[in-house]
Order: C-alpha cells, then sequence, then structure tokens
C-alpha cells in the first residue's frame, strides 16, 4: 500500500511541476524572487517537449506502481494523463513540438507583460524625458 502511496504522490508532483512550468510566470508576476525557480522549471520543460526526453519522474512513479502490485505505463506522464484529455487519439513527436511552442510563447508573453509592467510608470516617464531632451537639444 506504501508504494502505490508513493506513486500517487510523484504523481502529484508530477502535475504540480508541470502546472509550475506552464503558469508559473503568473506567480512571478505576484512574487519576482519566484523567476529564480520558474525559469530553470521552464526551461527544462521545454526541452523535455523540443528534445523528446523522458522526464525522471515518469520511471519513478513507474517502479512505484510495480513495487505496488500495479502496472506502470510505456508512455511518458503527459502522454499518459494529460493526452487522454486533450488528445484523445495519442500524443504524437509534432503535438509535443506544438506543445512545447505554446509553452514557450505563453510565457514569453507572460514575462514580457510582466517586465514592461515593472518598468512601472516612472520609467517610461524617465525615458521620455530623456528622449525629449535630446529632441530639443537638436533644434537649438
Amino acid at each position: 500500500m506504501i508504494y502505490i502511496i508513493l506513486a500517487e504522490l510523484v504523481m502529484l508532483v508530477h502535475f504540480s511541476f508541470l502546472a509550475f512550468v506552464v503558469f508559473g510566470a503568473l506567480l512571478v508576476a505576484w512574487r519576482k524572487w519566484v523567476a529564480l525557480l520558474h525559469i530553470p522549471a521552464f526551461v527544462w520543460g521545454a526541452l523535455i517537449s523540443f528534445m523528446g526526453w523522458p522526464c525522471p519522474l515518469t520511471p519513478l512513479e513507474n517502479h512505484f506502481l510495480r513495487l505496488g502490485g500495479r502496472e506502470g505505463y510505456d508512455t511518458g506522464f503527459i502522454e499518459h494523463y494529460i493526452a487522454p484529455v486533450l488528445y484523445p487519439e495519442g500524443l504524437t513527436r509534432t503535438d509535443q513540438v506544438v506543445m512545447g511552442a505554446g509553452l514557450l510563447v505563453l510565457n514569453v508573453a507572460l514575462y514580457s507583460w510582466i517586465f514592461r509592467r515593472t518598468r512601472g510608470p516612472e520609467q517610461g516617464a524617465s525615458d521620455r524625458a530623456r528622449s525629449s531632451s535630446g529632441r530639443a537639444g537638436s533644434r537649438g
């Protein structure tokens, strides 16, 4: 029974990590220091998608399932838990690349928004003042 609980715990950690990879930039908007955790997690998640690498949590979960007397699964975490919802016929390599590209676009957009937001109106005002003083000096 303990092995099944451990397998379920690994599955929950895996799902939480995946959610953090996809939506972690939203937490960065709340607390900037989260970027120190999110950027490496995001890079790892994107690399797994683009390169087709297996996540090390999948074999760990399968190990605990088998120790608990259950069958593991031969596919990856996303293919086993997420793909049946998103892609009922199965996840292809092209689908993985598209998911990785979507992950990249989403996070670049979120970080761009966060960067613009953190610069704040005072930064934008000082940039405008510098550019207008430069223009004024060139007229004289």
